[in-house]
């Protein structure tokens, strides 16, 4: 499956790669342009999907979550940014041990995606605890918790990933004047189909557009959702485990 995985993104991420290196005497938009094709990276295809289903889902359902979707992605830029100020500052040594990390971070998105199906199918409810571990009430379908999500998915590393911003980034930041601020452009580039997801559905007017018509189809499309994310989920966890 994860061929099948590098087949889609490579289809994806050639023209944009391209366009990325023509870019390559100016860091700023060489930088984002190597985000859009992290985004479409096999360990971030997933995660980008279910992000927009996610919060495409909330955009249809009620109203566009903007602050929901900023957290998400400020969570994304708050992880690539401090990997860059570790990496800068510690140099080689760090990249054996970010290799053997990630590849066990990567492994909690499936499971992590199937939880969120089952819940917004409605198969069971965050309550104040779950089993012996309490459930603080500011994570359930708070900005804490898009905060927090933004972060897990973006730990989702791989070995495109790794090349990407390790190998490929990492040079240009050490070698730029601003540096410093080049991942969290990179950040910005991995949000770019949410974003444009999000956008378009507010840019048409349809965020609320089920609700208004009525909240029985849009419980319906939170389950169709569901049944989504749960289907990648498995995908993700067969994929990687």
């Amino acid at each position: 499956m994860f061929d099948l995985f590098n087949q889609i993104s490579g289809m994806l991420s050639r023209p944009i790669h391209e366009l990325a290196y023509g870019f390559e005497h100016m860091p700023i938009l060489f930088t984002f342009f190597l985000g859009v094709v992290g985004a479409v990276a096999p360990c971030q295809l997933t995660s980008n999907i279910s992000a927009i289903t996610i919060y495409g889902n909330k955009s249809l359902v009620d109203k566009v979550p903007w602050l929901h979707v900023l957290l998400f992605i400020l969570g994304k830029i708050v992880v690539f940014s401090a990997l860059g100020i570790i990496i800068w500052q510690l140099g080689q040594e760090v990249h054996s041990a970010l290799s053997q990390m990630f590849p066990v971070l990567r492994k909690a998105i499936g499971p992590l995606l199937i939880i969120f199906g089952l819940f917004m199918i409605g198969l069971f409810q965050f309550n104040k605890s779950f089993g012996m571990i309490k459930i603080p009430n500011r994570l359930k379908d708070s900005y804490t918790g898009s905060f927090l999500l933004g972060v897990s998915f973006t730990l989702a590393f791989c070995p495109t990933m790794f090349v990407l911003f390790i190998l490929t980034l990492m040079p240009v930041v050490k070698t730029t004047s601003y540096g410093v601020i080049l991942p969290s452009i990179f950040g910005i580039g991995t949000s770019l189909p949410l974003l444009l997801v999000i956008f378009l559905i507010w840019y048409f007017g349809a965020s609320g557009a089920i609700l208004k018509k009525s909240r029985k189809i849009g419980a319906i499309t939170q389950k169709i959702a569901g049944v989504l994310l749960l289907l990648i989920g498995i995908f993700d966890t067969l994929t990687y485990w």
